[in-house]
């Protein structure tokens, strides 16, 4: 199938197009995270979501810095050159949340191929910077890889997070393509490793629809996430950031973002959550939340 268009601007069909809120919410979170210094990947990675979410007064806090060491094509965060991580990030981050009063937090980060543990560390500092200053906030993380360094992915998971999200991002044959520096196999040994240090863990990954993805393609990553011991996911539009990035090559219809959840469902994940603006981190307290009382993990 021919992509649709290199230029940024193509028009969206309907089910994309969304009034963009705005007003003192949204303003005073922009204000706090300026404040602050702090990155979310709201902003970075041009979320379509962010106007919604900061309006809620909620964000998903980005660690490690704002430039990332890889160069993925789909996405809008900018790479190189980087410095070494701010050690008090976790405590601005920790301020962040209790300001916003934040009952769930997902807390990523870039990629960071230069530092020996991949960040692991920070991540861990900034778990409990939160739980210091605000007992009762959930946290997911969203996590790299760590470039298969074991010893990094064990201190991430024996912090307890509530839930540990690594994005699966799309099917095997596209990763040349959109991930050139990320690995299949590796994205699913993250997952599988996750549960194997502590199976009470909340595992989750995230697919773009868009890409150029089979229909074939996609049902074999859904099954090679379950059999890794994914819990929940999340499928989503992708939408091109820039003209940077890759083009999208299909908008997909909100009724097979459905058709797609149901069958998910039918495979045996926990939850999933599919649409055409589903993030890894859009409502993930919500979805969260309503599993622990259903009593589905």
């Amino acid at each position: 199938m021919e992509n649709l268009t290199h230029d940024i601007r193509v028009r969206k069909p309907k089910w994309l197009r969304r009034r963009l809120p705005a007003g003192p919410a949204y303003e005073g979170v922009c204000r706090m995270i300026a404040s602050k210094n702090l990155h979310t990947v709201c902003q970075e990675a041009k979320c379509p979501n962010v106007w919604e979410c900061f309006a809620k007064h909620t964000a998903t806090f980005m660690i490690l810095g704002d430039r990332c060491t890889r160069n993925c094509k789909f996405c809008g965060v900018k790479h190189g050159p980087i410095g070494l991580p701010d050690p008090e990030e976790p405590v601005r981050v920790a301020s962040g949340v209790k300001e916003l009063g934040l009952k769930y937090v997902t807390i990523t980060s870039v990629t960071r191929d230069d530092l020996e543990d991949g960040g692991a560390k920070l991540f861990v500092s900034t778990i409990n910077e939160i739980r210091k200053v605000s007992p009762g906030t959930r946290v997911e993380v969203l996590i790299p890889d760590f470039q298969e360094n074991k010893e990094a992915l064990w201190k991430v998971a024996t912090a307890r997070p509530d839930v540990l999200n690594h994005n699966i991002e799309t099917v095997p044959r596209l990763y040349v393509k959109a991930r050139p520096q990320a690995d299949y196999k590796r994205s699913l040994l993250v997952l599988f490793l996750a549960r194997k240090i502590d199976d009470r863990i909340v595992t989750k990954s995230g697919l773009m629809l868009g890409l150029g993805e089979s229909e074939e393609e996609l049902l074999q990553t859904m099954k090679d996430l379950l059999k890794a011991g994914c819990r929940i996911l999340t499928l989503g539009q992708y939408l091109q950031p820039s003209k940077d990035q890759l083009p999208v090559e299909r908008f997909v219809e909100p009724e097979e973002f459905e058709k797609w959840r149901k069958i998910g469902l039918e495979m045996g994940f926990a939850e999933v959550a599919s649409g055409p603006f589903v993030r890894s981190s859009y409502n993930a307290g919500e979805i969260f939340e309503s599993l622990m009382e259903e009593k589905y993990i």
